[in-house]
């Protein structure tokens, strides 16, 4: 099936229809290059994210159309205030954190796909390993600061809202194809178009690839390949109808099978060869499966009053089946434990690569098989009225959200013998991990925007009620009938989430800003657990002049209880339990400058864009953790895997058809274990510079050819160290592609 996909795409170049021309009404769907208004937008645009009394930022079409990247690290490696760790080279399973909250599993912020919560289980298990395929998305919003209150659960740190392919206004059409290094294959189109009455969109896409790590004495591949494919309908009433309505149904179901591991390499393995994998690791693999339906209905009962709902379902299966630890002479040995120190471990180092030969299950795989559900309602309503000299933007929304994960997980052993790994036993499904976790929660948010000629107060409050209820039948009652092995345990949280923000704009080119707000995560389901809290503060300056705009921002987290996580991902048990860190403190500085030095030219463009992080973290609370990134913590500790330095800076060329861009990002060193002074070796991971160039040449208004360069200099770097051993970023890499457009 795979091979025919691209002929097949090939071929539909040799036809297209003609475009046809539209009158929308003013509630419908509007997009042009830089901007995008509709129910699934909560920015829409640059223009307005710089006039928010907050921070946000907004990537538009064109920028993603700038590389192309279908990595969201590379794609969010601009933005302030944004950390980003990679696990696979690939940014498939991302781990992003907002102003210091832990990147681990893109746990701690609130995820969106059009205006709704995508995490698989967002308030029961947030750390779970689904993120839309970016090849399919349209534009992002990343929201910091109070200006992401109304979108919660999560708002320490933020909110990214994805803004998925929108209904054109007329007929149109897209076929993308992408070949490059490693034998990595993309192929991406999309056909849509409106009536008077009608419209839809539907879109396929296909990427693939047999991944940069070479597993020893195997030839077997260690890429990925994965489809997602997405439908969305809308019919509507006239245009001039007294009270314009819409109706929206969109679809979406993806696929992945990737031959991923966590295991990573010793320092010294990784200084020989970092594209190698440990023979043990051969049979790791995670299969995802993702489907989404979601309806929305929009109706604007006056000029000044729009009302939009949501329902949405979303349903995700994985089954992450790893190496999970090493079992020599009646003893068992951590994969860490194992890679932090091969010397004293020789026996169990030599049963990871093959070079001695194992007894039967002497290497454990565990199969992290789980379903997760999703499903909710929520209505905002929108209000905007003028009086003399004041302007009044009133936001009311409401949300019934429930989400559940099912874990039904079991352990098989393998050996290595002759070079060769064997599967020696199976275990029976359930018999590691047998439990069903879920929430309900009810949300609800009020936020008022008053104008005053130049002046702009922003108060606003959310409300959370949680309910989340954890149901563990126990190894042996695999049936789950409830035997006296069952154990039940609840918790509920009851919070109100107040903030306010101020602008006050000098002018159109200068503003000052200002907000204060309350962050909050979820607790788990542990009796009487604490949410995270924290006060969030934050104040910058926006300006521009001749060419020349940009922004700095300064904001200080100040956390009455860090909540931390028991994950896999971040060197823990894998049980996902959440334990309270304590107080601790985050502040640091944002800066983002663009500057176009032929702003005069109509026909030359010379697009520099720069943005740095300052990050400084502190750790107010002793305790102890079983959880590798934390260990045992003293006040004064740093937390772990955020860099203090980020910069990251692009420059382009456009003239007339042409196009050149290069992208430079430096992430400076970080810890991978909560600590103070100098990073111990087996806790750095070192600061790295990655270089990407990008061209694109417009044959014709339709057709478009395109050359992407990753890692220029093929730099040598690490990503991380856990859950165990170092992992590399992707080496240098080329692409090429054609893009057609009807």
């Amino acid at each position: 099936m795979r091979k025919t996909i691209f002929p097949l795409i090939l071929l539909s170049f040799s036809s297209y229809s003609n475009a046809q021309d539209s009158i929308q009404a003013s509630g419908q769907i509007h997009h042009l290059e830089e901007v995008i208004v509709s129910p699934d937008a909560t920015v829409g645009s640059k223009f307005k994210a710089k006039n928010i009394a907050g921070s946000t930022y907004y990537i538009s079409p064109k920028e993603l159309k700038q590389f192309n990247y279908g990595d969201i690290n590379r794609i969010l490696q601009s933005v302030p205030g944004v950390t980003v760790v990679d696990e696979e080279g690939f940014g498939h399973r991302p781990n992003i954190g907002l102003r210091g909250t832990s990147p681990t599993n893109t746990a701690k912020i609130t995820l969106m796909e059009d205006g709704v919560l995508i995490a698989p289980a967002p308030y029961t298990a947030p750390a779970a390993y689904y993120f839309p395929t970016v090849n399919r998305i349209q534009a992002f919003e990343i929201l910091k600061g109070s200006s992401q209150i109304q979108y919660g659960p999560f708002t320490t740190g933020g909110a990214i809202n994805m803004i998925s392919t929108q209904i054109p206004d007329d007929f149109k059409g897209r076929i993308r194809l992408n070949y490059g290094s490693f034998n990595t294959r993309n192929a991406y189109m999309n056909v849509g178009d409106s009536g008077e009455n009608f419209g839809y969109v539907v879109e396929y896409n296909n990427r693939a690839s047999d991944g940069f790590k070479r597993i020893d004495h195997s030839s077997k591949k260690t890429g990925f390949e994965g489809s997602d494919y997405m439908a969305k309908f809308r019919i509507n009433t006239n245009a001039n109808a007294k009270v314009y309505q819409s109706l929206t149904l969109k679809a979406q179901y993806s696929k992945e099978n990737a031959d991923e591991t966590y295991l990573g390499l010793t320092d010294t393995d990784f200084k020989n060869n970092y594209r190698r994998r440990y023979l043990a690791s051969e049979a790791d693999n995670i299969g995802t499966e993702h489907f989404q339906l979601m309806l929305t209905h929009f109706i604007k009962p006056a000029q000044n009053i729009t009302i939009t709902t949501k329902a949405y379902n979303n349903n995700f299966r994985r089954n992450w089946y790893k190496l999970n630890d090493v079992r020599y002479e009646g003893k068992n040995y951590s994969l860490k434990e194992i890679l932090n120190d091969p010397l004293k471990n020789s026996a169990a180092y030599e049963l990871l690569t093959g070079d001695m030969d194992g007894s039967d299950n002497s290497l454990r795989y565990r199969a992290n098989n789980r379903k997760y559900n999703a499903k909710g309602i929520q209505t905002v309503a929108n209000i905007k009225f003028n009086g003399q000299n004041t302007t009044h933007d009133l936001d009311v929304g409401i949300r019934y959200h429930k989400d559940s994960e099912d874990r039904f997980q079991w352990n098989d052993g393998y050996a290595i013998r002759n070079n060769n790994l064997y599967k020696t036993s199976s275990g029976a499904p359930g018999s590691q991990d047998n439990r069903v976790a879920e929430t309900n929660a009810f949300a609800a948010h009020v936020l008022y925007n008053f104008g005053y000629k130049n002046l702009r107060i922003t108060p606003g409050i959310r409300y959370e009620n949680i309910n989340i209820k954890n149901t563990n039948y126990g190894t042996s009652d695999l049936g789950r009938n409830g035997s006296d092995a069952l154990r039940l345990s609840e918790n509920k949280v009851d919070v109100f989430i107040p903030g306010i923000s101020a602008l006050y704009a000098f002018s159109k080119d200068l503003s000052v800003f200002s907000s204060l707000h309350k962050g909050f995560s979820p607790p788990g389901t542990s009796p009487g657990q604490k949410a995270e809290e924290s006060l969030n503060f934050e104040v910058g300056t926006r300006g521009s002049i001749k060419g020349l705009s940009g922004e700095v921002i300064y904001f200080n987290n100040n956390y009455r209880n860090m909540l931390g996580s028991d994950a896999n991902a971040a060197g823990g048990t894998g049980q996902g339990d959440l334990f309270n860190a304590g107080k601790a403190s985050v502040s640091g500085l944002e800066v983002l400058l663009s500057y176009n030095p032929l702003f005069e030219n109509s026909t030359t463009k010379l697009p520099i864009s720069f943005s740095y992080t300052y990050t400084s973290t502190e750790l107010k609370s002793n305790f102890s953790s079983r959880v590798e990134a934390w260990g045992n913590v003293s006040v004064g500790d740093e937390i772990p895997y955020i860099p203090k330095n980020q910069w990251a800076m692009s420059v382009g060329l456009e003239h007339k058809r042409l196009s050149i861009y290069v992208n430079s990002r430096y992430n400076g060193q970080f810890r991978t274990q909560a600590g103070q002074g100098a990073i111990p070796e087996q806790d750095l991971v070192k600061r790295f510079f990655v270089m990407d160039f990008a061209t694109n040449y417009q044959i014709s208004r339709r057709f478009t050819l395109s050359c992407n360069l990753l890692n220029v200099l093929n730099n040598k770097y690490a990503v991380s160290r856990v859950p165990s051993g170092l992992r590399p970023g992707l080496p240098f890499a080329a692409n090429a592609g054609a893009s057609f457009d009807f």
